[in-house]
């Protein structure tokens, strides 16, 4: 909250941000190099979740809709939090990307085991079940584009440091969740969790393809939906079936005890 007291006024009176408008300077927070880190506001933690999706940083679309998001509220006069909450519920995992992770949550049983019918709800009638964060809570952009993994944030210094401070934060507020994290980045930072003991192994699930639309031939043969002969050789099926095999796994015995 109070970050986002800082730049509540600026976003106020700033200009909607277009599909191609860079994030302003004005809420830049650093720039080491080629890395930029800047504010939007992503702060809200949804303390009655029984599960966390966490991605690596909120991309250029995420943060220009939770921007947008947040002036609009900011003019009507809505509280602080309730600002902090429906900017994170319009941005988060917004975009293509929302429909593969509906896809792969349905496949793995998250709606049975949460009690719903489909993942959809999450992103609606049930978002109150479901948090969804970034291993680094703010956009950060190298050379002016979404940082994808590189340089790898545990080991550069004010990537760590955001993982070390916010989202161990958040793991702490929601110390019995179930933990998604999306991709080898982000579930670097969860095994680094697990190893410290801040996590047990059973709370995280590890493996799952990242939604991203360029991942669509990892996702379709993780759904079994494309067969191994066909895969182009940017797959390697062999780690998919471990994956695939370990979360159905781990899922049914969570299941099981629900």
């Amino acid at each position: 909250m109070k970050q986002f007291s800082q730049f509540a006024d600026i976003i106020e009176n700033m200009q909607p941000l277009g599909s191609n408008d860079h994030l302003p300077e004005s809420l830049r927070l650093t720039r080491i190099g080629n890395i930029e880190t800047y504010y939007a506001p992503f702060e809200y933690i949804n303390r009655e979740a029984r599960i966390t999706i966490c991605g690596i940083t909120p991309g250029l679309q995420q943060a220009r809709n939770a921007i947008n998001a947040a002036r609009q509220c900011l003019r009507d006069k809505l509280p602080h939090q309730e600002v902090l909450a429906q900017a994170k519920q319009t941005a988060s995992f917004s975009g293509p990307m929302r429909s593969n992770l509906v896809t792969m949550l349905n496949y793995l049983g998250i709606p049975s085991w949460l009690g719903i019918h489909d993942s959809e709800q999450l992103f609606g009638s049930h978002s109150h079940l479901v948090h969804y964060t970034s291993a680094l809570r703010y956009p950060v952009l190298v050379n002016g584009k979404n940082y994808n993994g590189t340089p790898a944030m545990l080991k550069q210094s004010t990537l760590r440091e955001q993982i070390e401070t916010s989202l161990l934060e958040e793991i702490r507020i929601l110390p019995d969740n179930l933990f998604l994290p999306l991709g080898p980045r982000v579930s670097e930072v969860f095994q680094l969790f697990v190893n410290q003991g801040v996590l047990s192994q059973d709370q995280v699930l590890v493996g799952m393809p990242h939604p991203s639309g360029a991942n669509a031939e990892r996702i379709a043969y993780f759904l079994e939906r494309k067969p191994r002969e066909v895969l182009s050789n940017k797959v390697n099926p062999d780690t998919i079936d471990r994956a695939r095999v370990a979360l159905l796994a781990k899922m049914s015995a969570l299941s099981e005890t629900a």
